[in-house]
């Protein structure tokens, strides 16, 4: 069975096709724990379909939950290439998710180890196990390399 780093290697890849499409590169991977089997691969969308949720995270989640066709994947981990903002670290509470792994932490607009800390609040109902830094270099070489392509 693949292990996290090659559930990681997913995200990165869903990451670079949502640069090629022009969106913020950054890619999710959602993994049923019991069987490994990748239940849902997404990148940001954005610019794509007009709407500020269309996080890489999210359009997974979506995903995820249409196809076992209920909100909840208490038996599933999320793999995302940059911490997740508030917004989906809610998500991924309100999901059930069993753990999340990241690849590059973001001081500026993360929401679980940096900004809000979502999931120390006392108001948060699940907590998933939380694992940062995996792949992180090629993750946070692709955002950088996306920025400075669009700062010219």
């Amino acid at each position: 069975m693949p292990g996290d780093t090659d559930y990681m290697a997913l995200a990165i890849a869903e990451a670079e096709s949502a640069a090629q499409r022009g969106e913020v590169p950054v890619g999710a991977v959602i993994v049923e724990t019991g069987t490994g089997a990748v239940l849902a691969r997404a990148g940001n969308e954005t610019e794509a379909r007009a709407d500020p949720t269309a996080h890489a995270e999210i359009v997974a989640l979506r995903a995820a939950c249409t196809a076992r066709g209920r909100p909840r994947l208490p038996d599933c981990d999320l793999y995302v290439t940059l911490e997740p903002c508030t917004l989906c670290a809610a998500a991924i509470s309100f999901a059930r998710i069993r753990r999340l792994v990241y690849g590059a932490p973001d001081p500026k607009g993360g929401g679980v180890v940096h900004g809000a800390r979502f999931y120390a609040l006392p108001t948060c109902h699940h907590r998933p196990d939380v694992s940062g830094g995996l792949l992180a270099e090629p993750s946070a070489a692709l955002l950088r390399a996306f920025f400075r392509e669009r700062r010219g």
